[in-house]
């Protein structure tokens, strides 16, 4: 319910009726058979509008579900590694990697030390860091440095927007075969 003395009325197609005082702006709307709607408050004097709001309410409804349905939600994929990884291992996590980023998502990449392995850390860093370049190669970007902590190396890559564009399906042309009768 609006309870103040005057506002600015605004008809259905946009019509200006300028400041009036509540009664009349009410008596209008009822005569239109529509609704009168606070637009806005805070201004001075308040912003009354003639509308339908069964017909508002909905459009507000429809906007937001458009604003949720464009948000774009970033996961974070954990691709785990040992140092003394086997080459086909490293390429098949590499493949993951690369689908991640093509989807948009980031890649927390860890390599994990476990007994004997802990001595060798400085060379289970200098593997990580060229894993780490090789990822960099498919359009990624490092957000936070390789960091030890406790017997693991951690990292985080977000994929480059200007790099990674998702490839296009193309499917390929059929030539159209001649036949003879």
């Amino acid at each position: 319910m609006i309870r103040v003395p005057e506002v600015r009325l605004v008809g259905e197609e946009g019509k200006m009726y300028g400041i009036v005082t509540i009664f009349e702006a009410r008596a209008i709307a009822e005569k239109e058979g529509l609704d009168l709607v606070e637009i806005s408050p805070n201004a001075k004097p308040p912003v009354v509008k003639v509308i339908d709001y069964g017909k508002y309410k909905y459009h507000q409804q429809k906007l937001a579900a458009d604003a949720k349905k464009k948000m774009v939600v970033v996961q974070l994929k954990e691709i785990q590694f040992r140092p003394n990884i086997e080459a086909h291992d490293l390429e098949t996590k590499l493949k993951k990697a690369h689908e991640f980023l093509e989807d948009g998502d980031k890649i927390k990449m860890v390599m994990q030390f476990r007994g004997r392995e802990n001595s060798y850390k400085a060379a289970g860093m200098e593997k990580f860091k060229a894993i780490i370049e090789k990822v960099k190669a498919f359009g990624a970007v490092v957000e936070s440095e390789p960091k030890m902590l406790g017997p693991r190396i951690i990292t985080i890559l977000a994929p480059d927007k200007k790099v990674i564009a998702k490839p296009k399906a193309t499917k390929p042309q059929d030539k159209e075969k001649s036949s003879t009768p």
